[in-house]
């Protein structure tokens, strides 16, 4: 696919990434034509990767095509494990779980999307399946609002411009407008609420996590099923201990980030 780079961009890196991004739910399996057809890429061109990416072990060939090994986790996992983000959220978060009953997640901007980068799960149905690397379009999630909040007007012009890369089509899209006045309330009140925004049932309060610059590096949820529960009980009881959470990881951030690097 036609892409307008600079003279340093590697084309070839970038089809590779592509066909490696075309496997999706619903089709783990694909065959040579599949995954020509998804990336828009010549069959001969395909083939070469797809072999290339079996050799190094990221593909392996079925009966059905090819499809992708567990070895794929370890490129998203190499970002994850390099900002000790795990490391550092973990026990605040599982406290945050045990308090509160419900699943909280961590996640960062790529582009108009939140990306999940750590989480805590609880057992419980929901409308969308939630794992780590899973995207969603920001403006939707609490999450999104949060770190939307935190850009500057051209930061968050530029993102806004991008295509959401995430699949899902939410219930909610706001104007510019609009979203501008929910991101001065989140910037007012340092939270964020998303009432089933994104999809029925799926209500979440989220707030910033920040580094020791105090700059907004991540967003932290608690995320319910609005059936279950309702959004007062959200704000009253799971949000005060979401913030106490989020301000606990910000101050152990702040601590890694004073830890001399070893050369």
């Amino acid at each position: 696919m036609p892409r307008d780079a600079g003279p340093d961009f590697i084309e070839a890196l970038a089809r590779g990434l592509d066909v490696v991004r075309c496997f999706k739910p619903g089709r783990p399996a694909m065959t040579l034509s599949e995954v020509a057809t998804a990336t828009g890429l010549a069959r001969p061109t395909v083939r070469r990767i797809l072999l290339t990416l079996e050799e190094l072990g990221y593909v392996r060939f079925v009966e059905r095509g090819f499809t992708l090994t567990p070895r794929v986790l370890d490129l998203g996992m190499a970002y994850v494990n390099a900002l000790s983000v795990w490391d550092v959220a973990r026990p605040h978060m599982q406290r945050l779980v045990e308090q509160t009953g419900e699943s909280t997640s961590m996640a960062q901007l790529d582009g108009s999307d939140i990306v999940y980068v750590a989480r805590v799960a609880v057992p419980k149905i929901v409308t969308l399946a939630v794992t780590i690397g899973t995207r969603f379009p920001a403006p939707a999630t609490s999450m999104g609002k949060v770190l939307l909040a935190a850009l500057t007007p051209d930061e968050l012009t530029e993102v806004l411009g991008q295509p959401s890369r995430s699949g899902i089509e939410p219930r909610w899209h706001p104007t510019r407008e609009e979203l501008d006045t929910v991101l001065r309330e989140v910037r007012t009140k340092g939270w964020a609420l998303a009432d089933q925004d994104l999809a029925p049932g799926i209500r979440s309060v989220a707030t910033g996590v920040r580094n020791g610059a105090g700059r907004v590096v991540a967003a932290l949820n608690v995320t319910v099923h609005a059936a279950e529960t309702s959004v007062e009980h959200l704000m009253e009881h799971h949000l005060p201990r979401l913030l106490r959470a989020a301000a606990d990881i910000s101050h152990d951030w702040s601590l890694l980030d004073e830890v001399p690097l070893v050369t």
